[in-house]
């Protein structure tokens, strides 16, 4: 992908393109970026399942011109039952990765739906949820194409994938890990969306859908219950914010690391950096990574579990005083305890300015495995982020949120122009973040020019088990060099388009309301206008 796409009536962008499509119908219909959102975020569960679920969590930032951004907390708690007892005296000194022990946690993500319905109602929004919910429904019952990426890791991953509960039956085909161009069908799961599409979202937690999750999850073992469910309920949060030189940008506010995604970019935009992908730019980039990530790995939790306001860290003199500590010739030593994770992005702004940056997730690749025989939804494992120590930042408590990568973005220019921007990737998600926003904002490279370009991830993603500050194969020889010479431990992928550096999108919005969307050619994504 080399040319950015523009439109005029609206612009949506997924890492999958019939969840774009799905996105882009509905802007057509004359629905609101809300409603697209709602549509995509349904699609993509379906057509792209190793990535995300019905059964994970997601957070959503959502504007309209004139007005201050409101932000979806959709993080489902632990569950009552998921005591550190609970896993102590079975013998365990850590949650298990996968199976029915690591679905822990509520799944929040269509709690989150339900919040954005409110909005989308507000921002006077007419279609009904049968009509956003119908292209995940078709593509559920009829089939899709399976992805590359999703034989690659299903193929990967077999091993502890295949004897989880129920993900043979509706995750492989006759026992076997479904190859690319094949058709796979989730009827049970379509019959599941149908049903949320005509008796409403809530049976999620508080009707059928939700007595059945739950008879399912207790059957094979995991601590969640029907009580877990009727008590989630996703919350309206105010974003977090930090100012640039110049533009606002927001994210989102903890159990998410949405802080450290704004603290990197208001530290690099302190330290004079005066063009893109030299040494200077990405040493500053990744030092100002590590600064940010020393504060997020010390503090960001659960807020209910905070000491501190995240919004301390993001003045202007905060941020400046912080970026003091760079050293912009040597390299700060870098071994951190990493995080992986898979997740999806997308982004929306319909004809009116309203944005939506939204990002969904079952933490790894396929989450627990478990999927729940009687719905056919597959549940997170983004539990096993807690820690069963006493003395841990994440320790286990019931009721308790557990920290989350996922982060979606959002700026407002001093020029008038709005932009939304995001990409999954675990640990990678603020660095790929902040690549696309300062190459495009601060250094003026056409939208998808900033979405393609080389990029870098400090630190571990994908299954991947070193901490290095690893390189795609395009960056130059000599830049490579100079890092190493300033202390940088590096890995240059072979890959020249890496799925380690995540799967990126961007649509910004002019004032004269010309609208431009940029897909990550390292995903099976698109930009749909409509």
């Amino acid at each position: 992908m080399i040319h950015t796409k523009r439109a005029l009536g609206g612009v949506f962008v997924a890492p999958h393109h019939l969840a774009a499509q799905a996105g882009r119908d509905v802007l057509k219909e004359g629905g609101n970026a809300a409603e697209a959102m709602i549509a995509a975020a349904a699609a993509i569960a379906v057509v792209y399942p190793h990535m995300n679920s019905i059964g994970g969590d997601g957070f959503w930032l959502l504007s309209e011109p004139g007005k201050a951004p409101v932000g979806i907390d959709a993080c489902g708690k632990a569950a009552a039952k998921a005591t550190r007892a609970f896993y102590t005296e079975q013998g365990f000194d850590a949650i298990p990765n996968r199976g029915p022990l690591a679905a822990l946690t509520a799944a929040g993500t269509v709690g989150g739906w339900i919040k954005a319905q409110e909005v989308a109602k507000q921002w006077g929004g007419k279609l009904p949820l049968n009509r956003l919910l119908s292209d995940a429904v078709v593509h559920a019952r009829n089939g899709v194409a399976v992805s590359s990426s999703q034989e690659r890791l299903t193929r990967v991953k077999f091993d502890e994938l295949s004897t989880a509960p129920g993900f043979a039956k509706h995750l492989l085909m006759d026992g076997q890990v479904p190859v690319e161009g094949s058709v796979l069908k989730q009827s049970t799961l379509g019959d599941t969306l149908a049903r949320m599409g005509q008796v409403g979202l809530d049976d999620f937690y508080r009707g059928e859908l939700a007595q059945a999750m739950a008879e399912d999850l207790t059957r094979v073992g995991s601590p969640i219950g029907l009580a877990d469910l009727n008590n989630h309920h996703a919350q309206f949060v105010t974003p977090l914010q930090t100012e640039l030189n110049n533009s606002t940008i927001y994210n989102m506010t903890p159990p998410t690391q949405g802080m450290a995604s704004l603290m990197i970019l208001g530290m690099f935009d302190t330290l004079g950096v005066q063009q893109a992908d030299g040494f200077d730019y990405l040493h500053g980039m990744v030092e100002s990574t590590k600064q940010a990530f020393l504060v997020r790995d010390r503090y960001c939790t659960d807020p209910a579990y905070m000491t501190v306001n995240p919004s301390d860290f993001l003045t202007r003199e905060a941020l400046a005083e912080r970026a003091k500590k760079i050293n912009m010739q040597r390299a700060l030593p870098w071994p951190q305890d990493p995080w992986q994770g898979d997740t999806i992005w997308m982004g929306c702004i319909d004809s009116e300015g309203r944005t939506a940056s939204f990002i969904q997730s079952v933490f790894w690749e396929f989450g627990s495995g478990v999927v729940c025989p009687s719905t056919g939804v597959m549940w997170q494992n983004r539990g096993i982020s807690f820690s069963l120590k006493e003395d841990a930042l994440h320790r286990l408590e019931p009721g308790r949120k557990p920290f989350h990568t996922l982060n979606p973005a959002m700026a407002r220019f001093k020029d008038g122009r709005s932009m939304v921007y995001g990409t999954m990737g675990g640990e990678g998600q603020p660095q790929t973040q902040a690549a696309v926003f300062s190459r495009y904002a601060l250094f003026n490279q056409p939208l998808q020019t900033a979405v393609t370009a080389p990029r870098w991830l400090l630190g571990r993603t994908w299954g991947e088990q070193s901490t290095t500050l690893k390189l795609e194969s395009r960056f130059d020889a000599q830049l490579v060099a100079q890092l190493r010479d300033a202390g940088h431990v590096l890995e240059v992928l072979p890959e020249a388009f890496s799925d380690t550096m995540g799967h990126a999108g961007a649509v910004v919005r002019h004032p004269n309301g010309m609208m431009e969307g940029a897909a990550d050619p390292r995903s099976d994504g698109s930009v749909a206008c409509a």
